[in-house]
């Protein structure tokens, strides 16, 4: 499977909570960094214990905004509203062999980081 298509499915099955479906994608080793809180997540069964923890997993939706692709890297922008927030991330995923090896994912919230007020003569707000 084309490393897009691995991605693409990736995040599908993460909105469905196909945990065993995602579980088909990441490889046994895989190695996902999160610097935005410092954190890595080792193995597979350690990415799946994150993502599909009952505090963690509250009824969300999964919007693909865009995803690319180049050799067995693949880059995602998804956005993940929630009643409270809404995030937006950007990965980094290597595939190989049609798993996921390895990922650095960058999680924010639009607004989280505001803007300073000397620079407001030079831009414009961006509207989300």
């Amino acid at each position: 499977m084309e490393p897009m298509n691995v991605v693409a499915r990736l995040w599908q099955r993460i909105e469905a909570r196909d945990w065993d479906g995602v579980a088909d994608l990441i490889a046994e080793d895989a190695v996902i960094e999160w610097p935005v809180s410092g954190e890595r997540i080792v193995g597979r069964a350690n990415f799946i214990a994150v993502n599909s923890d009952d505090g963690y997993t509250v009824e969300r939706s999964v919007e693909l905004l865009r995803i690319l692709a180049d050799g067995d890297l693949v880059v995602t922008e998804v956005e993940v509203p929630q009643d409270h927030v809404l995030y937006r991330a950007v990965s980094l995923w290597t595939v190989r062999d049609g798993e996921i090896v390895g990922a650095r994912e960058y999680w924010t919230s639009p607004g989280q980081d505001p803007a300073p007020r000397w620079r407001a003569g030079y831009v414009e707000p961006l509207t989300t």
